[in-house]
């Protein structure tokens, strides 16, 4: 066998596992998110073509989760290339921008690729929208290595000039006044926007290959939107939302924003802004600041768990040691099982808040300054985690923020604490107690984004 034979043997069973690991894993099959009354002059938004992108691919999904289209039409894919978003890699198989011309259908990124080819071409999508971040700062002239022809940061991308469509076929121009409204409202003067046209048609055959010239030859008005990698992810996720709220002006769509578009309160979305819940939220989780692992986390006997996250970034996938919860490129927590049958219990959770009594569904966050005491509920015993008591049931129980164990919290500031309720040996649901009420944790999501049910 010569070299050359060896060598594709070797990337043949390559990807035969990959493929098979890949499967094996989870299904990372991207999410495709309509926003707004659908009609004939539709944006389609993409973020997560390349895995090592984050700001495009949070921009996206602020889009969905946190934006309410009042007219017009946005489709979202925010995830596109998910397992390359969850390996933090520009591609697992490859970059899949660069498999839009040709693909094998043996490729693993095959049914991504066709899926995402009928959402660009359907009659509805007048304007395709590709979120990247790029390297460096695009200048027209050479500066230095960073500020050059040659980098992609900081730019509205065309492959042309002009497309013959009758929709937004004068894409120099309007990618021009995108970038003067993005430089109405720079961090920096430094990070100023400008057009990068590629004249693709010329023969650059690296960018034959991409989504956006795949959605040009379709008569399909086609932008990329590049935030320079020298930024940090909230700096570049501010640039990609200021760029396409313009998009939507443009095409005159009108929208509510449930956040102030600014640098700082990017980040706190971002960061703060970020929920899972389980088995038809009978357990809610706030993420921002969970900590790395949670021990003995109750999960059905069969393995099945049902999640409902607030972001389409957030998943969670089964491995060896337990269950991770994964938020774009970051891997928040592990839950390190405790194998249970579960019991549906519709009633509320009597509670003594410093003194007050309130009615609470299970799956609930309560905030508390001192002291909390769960009322006896029969059948229900109650298991405060961190709580040291020498009864196996703690229902009657005052307890106060100091006799609790910070190392048992479920945050790594120590004021968030699980309280549990189990019907004999089964568990029943959660509340969430939190000493910290006034943190500064967001919640500007209206609703959480879907609920699915994976069977990990």
């Amino acid at each position: 066998m010569n070299l050359g034979m060896l060598k594709l043997f070797k990337l043949f069973f390559l990807v035969i596992i990959l493929q098979n690991l890949y499967a094996h894993e989870h299904n990372f099959d991207f999410d495709f998110i309509k926003k707004g009354k659908e009609d004939n002059n539709t944006l389609l938004i993409i973020g997560g073509i390349q895995g090592d992108e984050p700001g495009g691919f949070m921009a996206a999904s602020l889009i969905a989760t946190h934006y309410k289209i009042k007219k017009g039409s946005v489709w979202i894919v925010p995830n596109l290339n998910f397992y390359s978003i969850i390996k933090r890699g520009r591609g697992t198989f490859g970059d899949m921008n660069r498999k839009f011309a040709k693909i094998s259908n043996n490729d693993p990124d095959y049914n991504s690729i066709q899926k995402i080819k009928k959402y660009i071409v359907s009659d509805e999508v007048k304007l395709v929208l590709n979120l990247h971040d790029g390297s460096g700062f695009y200048r027209e002239e050479y500066i230095d290595n960073m500020h050059s022809p040659l980098r992609w940061g900081q730019t509205a991308i065309i492959d042309q000039a002009k497309l013959d469509t009758p929709y937004y076929g004068n894409l120099e121009e309007i990618a021009q006044k995108v970038c003067e409204s993005v430089n109405k409202n720079l961090i920096n003067t430094k990070h100023q926007y400008k057009v990068k046209n590629t004249n693709t048609r010329l023969g650059d055959k690296e960018m034959e290959k991409t989504l956006t010239y795949f959605s040009i030859n379709n008569k399909k008005a086609a932008f990329a939107n590049e935030a320079s990698k020298s930024l940090s992810l909230h700096e570049r996720t501010y640039y990609h939302l200021l760029a396409i709220e313009k998009y939507m002006d443009i095409m005159g769509i009108e929208y509510e924003r449930y956040f102030p578009l600014e640098p700082v309160a990017v980040k706190n979305v971002i960061d703060n802004d970020i929920y899972i819940s389980f088995y038809d939220e009978k357990i809610q989780l706030p993420l921002s600041e969970i900590r790395s692992t949670l021990r003995y986390f109750p999960v059905k006997k069969d393995g099945t768990l049902e999640f409902s996250p607030s972001s389409p970034l957030l998943t969670v996938i089964k491995k060896e040691e337990g269950y991770v919860i994964h938020y774009g490129n970051r891997r928040l927590s592990l839950l390190a099982p405790d194998y249970f049958e579960h019991e549906n219990i519709d009633e509320n959770i009597n509670i003594n808040i410093d003194g007050k009594d309130f009615d609470v569904p299970l799956g609930s966050i309560i905030n508390v300054n001192n002291s909390f005491k769960i009322k006896p509920i029969k059948d229900l015993r109650v298991n405060v985690i961190g709580f040291v008591h020498e009864e196996n049931n703690e229902a009657g129980v005052l307890v106060n923020k100091n006799s609790l164990l910070k190392r048992f919290s479920i945050d790594k500031s120590g004021k968030i604490f699980r309280v549990e309720f189990y019907k004999e040996d089964k568990f029943a649901g959660m509340v969430l107690v939190n000493f910290d009420k006034d943190s500064t944790r967001v919640s500007y999501n209206k609703t959480n984004y879907k609920s699915f049910t994976n069977s990990l």
